[in-house]
Protein backbone atom coordinates (compact mmCIF):
# COMPACT_ATOMS: atom_id res chain seq x y z
CA UNK A 1 0.00 0.00 0.00
CA UNK A 2 1.21 3.65 -0.30
CA UNK A 3 0.21 5.44 2.70
CA UNK A 4 2.53 7.79 2.64
CA UNK A 5 0.96 9.30 -0.54
CA UNK A 6 -2.60 9.30 1.39
CA UNK A 7 -0.37 10.68 4.40
CA UNK A 8 0.49 13.90 2.58
CA UNK A 9 -3.38 14.43 1.99
CA UNK A 10 -4.38 14.11 5.57
CA UNK A 11 -1.99 16.55 6.44
CA UNK A 12 -2.99 19.13 3.60
CA UNK A 13 -6.53 18.82 5.53
CA UNK A 14 -4.39 18.80 9.31
CA UNK A 15 -3.29 22.26 7.87
CA UNK A 16 -5.98 23.84 5.87
CA UNK A 17 -9.18 22.03 7.58
CA UNK A 18 -10.75 25.38 7.67
CA UNK A 19 -10.34 26.28 4.04
CA UNK A 20 -12.26 24.61 1.21
CA UNK A 21 -10.89 21.74 0.12
CA UNK A 22 -12.77 19.28 -2.34
CA UNK A 23 -11.73 15.69 -3.43
CA UNK A 24 -9.69 16.64 -6.24
CA UNK A 25 -7.64 18.75 -4.13
CA UNK A 26 -7.09 16.06 -1.12
CA UNK A 27 -6.32 13.28 -4.07
CA UNK A 28 -3.88 16.16 -6.00
CA UNK A 29 -2.12 15.59 -3.17
CA UNK A 30 -1.65 12.14 -2.93
CA UNK A 31 -1.02 11.55 -6.23
CA UNK A 32 -4.04 10.03 -7.23
CA UNK A 33 -7.62 10.19 -8.92
CA UNK A 34 -9.83 11.13 -7.08
CA UNK A 35 -11.69 7.71 -6.70
CA UNK A 36 -9.18 5.77 -6.20
CA UNK A 37 -7.69 8.30 -3.61
CA UNK A 38 -11.41 8.07 -1.79
CA UNK A 39 -11.35 3.82 -1.81
CA UNK A 40 -7.96 3.76 -1.07
CA UNK A 41 -8.17 6.42 1.63
CA UNK A 42 -11.17 4.82 3.70
CA UNK A 43 -9.11 1.47 3.60
CA UNK A 44 -6.16 3.45 5.36
CA UNK A 45 -8.47 5.20 7.75
CA UNK A 46 -12.05 3.79 8.27
CA UNK A 47 -13.60 7.10 7.28
CA UNK A 48 -13.79 8.80 3.96
CA UNK A 49 -11.78 12.00 3.60
CA UNK A 50 -15.07 14.66 3.64
CA UNK A 51 -15.68 12.34 7.35
CA UNK A 52 -11.99 13.17 8.17
CA UNK A 53 -12.03 16.84 7.18
CA UNK A 54 -15.48 17.23 9.39
CA UNK A 55 -14.21 15.49 12.24
CA UNK A 56 -11.11 17.47 12.64
CA UNK A 57 -13.36 20.78 11.88
CA UNK A 58 -15.33 19.34 14.68
CA UNK A 59 -12.54 18.72 16.93
CA UNK A 60 -11.23 22.14 16.67
CA UNK A 61 -14.25 23.83 17.53
CA UNK A 62 -14.62 21.71 20.43
CA UNK A 63 -11.30 23.50 21.12
CA UNK A 64 -12.94 27.06 20.49
CA UNK A 65 -15.82 26.21 22.34
CA UNK A 66 -13.74 25.79 25.36
CA UNK A 67 -11.23 28.72 25.19
CA UNK A 68 -12.88 31.43 23.18
CA UNK A 69 -15.46 33.69 23.53
CA UNK A 70 -16.69 33.58 20.22
CA UNK A 71 -20.34 32.81 19.09
CA UNK A 72 -21.43 29.40 17.70
CA UNK A 73 -22.09 30.60 14.53
CA UNK A 74 -18.60 32.39 14.64
CA UNK A 75 -16.88 28.83 15.59
CA UNK A 76 -18.73 27.18 12.69
CA UNK A 77 -17.17 30.13 9.99
CA UNK A 78 -13.45 29.69 11.23
CA UNK A 79 -13.31 25.78 10.94
CA UNK A 80 -14.47 25.75 8.02
CA UNK A 81 -18.12 24.84 7.93
CA UNK A 82 -20.43 27.12 5.55
CA UNK A 83 -23.52 26.28 7.18
CA UNK A 84 -24.83 26.67 10.76
CA UNK A 85 -27.13 23.38 10.71
CA UNK A 86 -24.62 21.33 8.96
CA UNK A 87 -21.61 22.32 11.61
CA UNK A 88 -24.41 21.77 14.89
CA UNK A 89 -25.86 18.37 13.19
CA UNK A 90 -22.10 17.23 12.19
CA UNK A 91 -21.20 18.23 15.96
CA UNK A 92 -24.21 16.50 17.60
CA UNK A 93 -23.31 13.60 15.75
CA UNK A 94 -19.63 13.43 16.64
CA UNK A 95 -19.65 14.85 20.20
CA UNK A 96 -23.31 13.59 21.27
CA UNK A 97 -24.82 17.23 22.67
CA UNK A 98 -25.21 20.75 20.35
CA UNK A 99 -22.24 22.93 20.47
CA UNK A 100 -24.16 25.33 22.84
CA UNK A 101 -24.83 22.28 25.42
CA UNK A 102 -21.00 21.51 24.94
CA UNK A 103 -19.81 25.05 25.92
CA UNK A 104 -22.18 25.34 28.85
CA UNK A 105 -20.56 21.44 29.87
CA UNK A 106 -17.10 22.52 29.97
CA UNK A 107 -17.94 25.69 31.50
CA UNK A 108 -19.71 23.96 34.09
CA UNK A 109 -16.38 21.19 34.36
CA UNK A 110 -14.68 24.57 35.19
CA UNK A 111 -12.74 25.48 31.86
CA UNK A 112 -10.73 28.47 32.13
CA UNK A 113 -11.64 31.32 31.14
CA UNK A 114 -12.34 32.02 27.53
CA UNK A 115 -9.35 34.24 25.41
CA UNK A 116 -10.97 37.38 23.58
CA UNK A 117 -12.37 36.17 20.39
CA UNK A 118 -10.58 39.52 18.52
CA UNK A 119 -7.18 37.36 19.84
CA UNK A 120 -8.38 34.44 18.32
CA UNK A 121 -9.45 35.45 14.87
CA UNK A 122 -6.20 37.42 14.48
CA UNK A 123 -4.24 33.65 14.67
CA UNK A 124 -6.91 32.14 13.31
CA UNK A 125 -6.32 32.79 9.52
CA UNK A 126 -2.40 33.62 9.08
CA UNK A 127 -2.29 33.30 5.04
CA UNK A 128 -4.80 33.96 2.25
CA UNK A 129 -3.72 31.29 -0.30
CA UNK A 130 -5.84 28.57 -0.67
CA UNK A 131 -4.85 24.91 0.18
CA UNK A 132 -6.86 23.57 -3.69
CA UNK A 133 -3.86 25.54 -4.89
CA UNK A 134 -1.25 24.38 -2.72
CA UNK A 135 1.09 21.81 -4.42
CA UNK A 136 3.02 19.29 -1.97
CA UNK A 137 6.52 19.76 -2.01
CA UNK A 138 9.36 17.00 -1.39
CA UNK A 139 8.42 14.91 1.59
CA UNK A 140 10.28 13.31 4.27
CA UNK A 141 10.20 9.65 4.95
CA UNK A 142 7.67 8.33 6.31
Amino acid sequence: MHLPPRRRARDLMDRHFAEPLDLDAMARAAGFSRYHFARTFRTAYGETPAAYLSRRRVERAMDLLRSANLTVTEICMLVGFSSLGSFSSRFSELVGCSPSAYRRREIARGAPRPIPGCFVLAWSRPGTGTASAEKPGPQPPA
